[in-house]
C-alpha cells in the first residue's frame, strides 16, 4: 500500500464515523461533512490504486530506456 491508499482509507473511515455520529445526535451538517470526507477519502484511495497500477509499467519503461 502506498501513502495515498492509507490516508484515503483513514479519511474514509473517519468520515463514516462522523456521518454515523451526526445521525445519532440528529445533526445533518455533521452527516454531510462525514459523507464529504468519505468521498474525499475514497477518491484518494483510488488515486493510490492508480499510482500502484502504473508503477510497474513506469519501471519497465525506465528499464527499456536504460537498455537502449
Amino acid at each position: 500500500m502506498n501513502k495515498d491508499q492509507i490516508k484515503g482509507a483513514v479519511k474514509n473511515i473517519t468520515g463514516q464515523i462522523q456521518e454515523q455520529t451526526g445521525a445519532i445526535v440528529g445533526n445533518q451538517k455533521q452527516q454531510t461533512k462525514g459523507l464529504h470526507k468519505q468521498i474525499s477519502g475514497r477518491t484518494q484511495e483510488l488515486l493510490g490504486d492508480a499510482k500502484a497500477a502504473v508503477k510497474p509499467v513506469r519501471q519497465a519503461v525506465r528499464d527499456t530506456v536504460r537498455e537502449a
